[in-house]
């Protein structure tokens, strides 16, 4: 099969371990920079051109888009899917992914557990929206905050007032959580492909920190799921509708809660915690689903 990989570092660890694990299995496997691509919108016959050139047709595409080009990226993703190419994340996926408050709604209207979440622009009642949540202490995220950047724990009410205000100031849209303190800074990464959890890490915060990104010093050893923390992450995956994803959950009381859906996990960290061969496994569902026009959307909406 002809394999595109969408990823802007050629040298990412996630992005040569599925060039060698697409070649180790007789796939050909090219790396193209989304930004480098452009598109001929109008024509009846949709293309993707780059460095001068019409794209040769790929049997699929491994979207390895950044948060910092999600727009771009995912109207990129859309033209292949307008083209026929199987893309392994669909460019619907993506976009709901990447906006925390729909993939909450998403994640919320089927039920799946997550921790009392408010969301504001500029609430008139500061002190309400705390309290709504259970007051302090409660996490505060910017909505296109990643790697935990943009994530402030605010210990006292005060405190979260402050920040609340802060953040208003920059006419940031912001989450407001409660703090699940019995995850003990702790979370559990669970790496879905098509429908199935393949691999599965419990990240632990570094000292003095509460979040548990490796990007902040956290470390990653493996971990065996429960029953329902499996059945969370594969609900949670197919509530955003991606075939590849890395779902965090967080232990609390009241059983597994949802924090994010990742849809461009990287591999390092679980490959290595797991010594699972994860970028294989992708090859694996790539095999059993690559069929022209097998996406859903087919680049509709």
């Amino acid at each position: 099969m002809r394999v595109a990989i969408l990823s802007r570092g050629e040298t990412l660890y996630s992005t040569r371990r599925l060039k060698e694990a697409g070649e180790q299995r007789g796939h050909e496997v090219d790396i193209i920079d989304t930004l480098h691509c452009y598109m001929d919108i109008t024509s009846s016959n949709p293309t993707v051109r780059y460095h001068g050139k019409v794209l040769p047709t790929y049997d699929a595409v491994i979207p390895r888009i950044g948060s910092s080009i999600t727009f771009y990226g995912t109207a990129v993703v859309r033209q292949f899917e307008m083209m026929g190419t199987f893309c392994v994340n669909e460019s619907v996926a993506i976009s709901r992914s990447r906006d925390k408050l729909r993939s909450l709604q998403l994640l919320s209207r089927k039920g799946i557990g997550l921790p009392r979440t408010g969301f504001a622009s500029k609430p008139d009642k500061i002190q309400d929206l705390i309290k709504n949540v259970g007051g302090a202490p409660v996490v505060i995220k910017l909505l296109e905050g990643t790697q935990g950047i943009g994530v402030v724990l605010a210990e006292t009410n005060k405190a979260a007032e402050s920040v609340i205000e802060a953040f208003m100031g920059l006419k940031a849209n912001i989450l407001v959580q409660e703090f699940i303190k019995e995850a003990g800074g702790a979370d559990i990464r669970c790496f879905v492909i098509g429908g199935k959890v393949v691999a599965a890490m419990k990240r632990q915060a570094a000292e003095g920190e509460f979040r548990s990104n490796l990007h902040r010093g956290g470390a990653a050893q493996l971990v065996r799921l429960s029953k329902e923390e499996r059945a969370t992450a594969i609900n949670a995956a197919k509530a955003m509708g991606l075939n590849l994803c890395g779902v965090d959950i967080l232990q609390s009381n009241n059983g597994p809660v949802v924090m994010e859906v990742n849809s461009s996990p990287g591999l390092e960290g679980i490959e290595n915690a797991t010594n699972k061969d994860v970028a294989g496994m992708v090859y694996q569902f790539i095999e059993k689903n690559a069929k022209p026009f097998a996406t859903k959307t087919r680049g509709k909406g």
